[in-house]
């Protein structure tokens, strides 16, 4: 598994101050900060969320695939209020890593918040680069294998629920699946499978 590789010093902060408005002050409102980072995890500076997908810098993520003993893998529905890709499926759980935090403190974070899953054991399955049309990101990618008792439960997410797998390959491409949970289907849906 991939590490983030944090400096010894907090990481120089983008934009950098000039004499004029940045690009943050005039279109990004203070928010959650995030490492940026190189392709092997090494984080080289730290920017507020608005501003990386603005400015398209590479940022780490983690996502979280869950599949059950029967091979069904549970998928939560982006809540209509969402920013990106309002009311699609997607992965079990996913989000942004936090500037300070590793990629496993944001993993169980993340399932905490989303889906209130906080006793689980995951197994890395790699991780790659992803351009989509608002992001750029390190896609750091998780599985864990179980039934668990899932309730999904904030803001983000309206609900959850098991796929069969042929389910899903029915729905590919038909705007039911975010971008992101259809590049990562292909990329772990014999991993999962293997992980039975």
């Amino acid at each position: 598994m991939m590490t983030l590789l944090y400096p010894p010093v907090p990481a120089l902060r983008l934009p950098r101050p000039t004499a004029s408005a940045s690009l943050e002050e005039d279109v990004c409102p203070e928010g959650e900060m995030l490492p940026v980072v190189d392709e092997s995890g090494v984080v080289i500076a730290q920017a507020s969320r608005c501003y990386c997908h603005k400015a398209g810098l590479l940022h780490p993520v983690v996502h979280l695939h869950i599949i059950d003993r029967e091979g069904r893998l549970f998928l939560q529905k982006r809540s209509p209020s969402r920013e990106t890709w309002p009311g699609r499926w997607d992965s079990a759980v996913g989000g942004h890593v936090a500037y300070g935090e590793s990629l496993l403190e944001t993993l169980f974070r993340e399932a905490s918040e989303e889906i209130g899953l906080t006793s689980f054991n995951p197994v890395s399955l790699g991780s790659f680069t992803f351009k989509g049309t608002t992001e750029c990101e390190q896609v750091h990618l998780f599985a864990t294998v179980g039934h668990f008792d899932l309730h999904p439960h904030n803001d983000e997410v309206t609900l959850g629920r098991w796929w069969e797998m042929r389910e899903i390959e029915d729905n590919l491409g038909k705007s039911v699946f975010t971008p992101n949970f259809e590049e990562d289907f292909g990329r772990v849906r014999h991993s999962l499978e293997a992980l039975l």
